[in-house]
């Protein structure tokens, strides 16, 4: 008998009331950029995982820099201890061009490769089997050196980005690890 007083207490409390429809789930953001709509004709798309660039290639900047010196940057390539045996090694100059691409690398994002410009003004070595390196003939300004390791953990690649002065003719040992 309660149970019959409790459905009908019930019905008239719903009487007349509107079944709504349920609540939409909360929005998620969720930014979707169509990198093929803002690149001209015939220019290729960047490879699927890697972000095209939204900095252009500064020419003016790039023509203000050296592309070599005497300074020299040298040091080993590690992650948690375990060394980057065989990775390769870059040096290149802190531009608002390769800004970009660090602060994508450091978020986990690959970007498009770099103009051939930039990288004539990158220098490049592969580390030893104990994850040594060393970069001969550097101009002097602001670099931004980078590698990266294979975690033995997760098998994940982890890129390892330091931002260094260097001299005319100066020498730095970096340890590039994490």
């Amino acid at each position: 008998m309660k149970r019959w007083i409790l459905v009908m207490l019930l019905a008239v409390l719903l009487t007349g009331c509107e079944i709504m429809p349920p609540a939409p789930a909360p929005t998620e953001r969720i930014e979707v950029i169509d990198i093929g709509t803002e690149r001209e004709p015939g220019v290729a798309r960047p490879a699927p995982g890697r972000v095209a660039r939204q900095v252009a290639f500064p020419e003016a900047e790039y023509a203000a820099l050296q592309r070599t010196g005497s300074g020299v940057i040298s040091g080993r390539l590690s992650l948690n201890g375990t060394p980057g045996a065989g990775e390769i090694v870059s040096v290149a100059p802190v531009t608002t061009y390769s800004a970009e691409a660090a602060e994508q690398a450091l978020a986990g994002r690959a970007v498009e490769p770099a103009d051939p410009r930039a990288r004539e003004y990158t220098h490049t070595t592969r580390t030893d089997g104990n994850g040594h390196f060393r970069l001969d003939g550097l101009p002097a300004g602001e670099f931004y050196l980078s590698g990266s390791v294979v975690d033995p953990a997760s098998g994940e690649r982890r890129i390892i980005i330091r931002q260094v002065s260097l001299g005319g003719g100066q020498r730095l040992e970096i340890n590039l690890g994490r």
